[in-house]
């Protein structure tokens, strides 16, 4: 089975949580998987078949330390079958200017970056408002209210399809198989 890379960034731990169950999920299916914190490890993709990288969107933008790794890594993501995961909240939102500018803020995070992976995935992240300064927890809760989701801060609110990852991850590992397999015949 191919070797696969889960790279991750993280901001409140929603992304890194969702990284290990991608990995326990590829896991189930025979793959060898290695996990990676971006803010503290840089692997190298030459030592992968295929890589996954899962960061989410904080103010416009993802986690630099996943942007840096992509960035110097983006040669050796084109020779393998690679997948973004975008964790947001916006994408329960289920409006077409939210979801346009999601779009643009993954577009740009590709064209900075250099890289075109193989599969994009989009997923709800959480809102862990009892974890939050009250600086923050007073401005994501004032955006929330905005779009009109949960505004409660006494409690937290995790909206991830854990069964929608489990089955990506599931998915991927099996097309990494085949995807590694075309790629080292070019």
């Amino acid at each position: 089975m191919t070797r696969i890379l889960v790279l991750y960034g993280t901001t409140d731990g929603q992304t890194a949580r969702i990284a290990e169950t991608v990995a326990d999920a590829m896991r189930t299916q025979g793959a060898e998987v290695d996990l990676a914190d971006a803010a503290t490890r840089n692997p190298a993709p030459d030592e992968y078949g295929a890589v996954v990288v899962a960061a989410s969107v904080h103010a416009g933008g993802y986690q630099r330390p996943v942007q840096r790794w992509v960035q110097g890594h983006a040669a050796a993501l084109r020779n393998r079958a690679t997948a973004f995961v975008s964790v947001c909240l916006g994408v329960l939102q289920h409006d077409p200017v939210v979801d346009r500018e999601l779009r643009t803020i993954t577009n740009q995070f590709l064209t900075t970056t250099g890289w075109q992976p193989s599969v994009i995935k989009v997923v709800a992240g959480a809102l862990p408002y009892t974890k939050y300064n009250w600086v923050k927890r007073w401005m994501m809760r004032r955006i929330v209210r905005k779009a009109g989701g949960d505004t409660d801060t006494s409690r937290d609110y995790e909206y991830t399809d854990w069964d929608d990852v489990r089955r990506f991850g599931r998915d991927f590992a099996a097309q990494a198989q085949g995807m590694s397999r075309e790629i080292l015949a070019r």
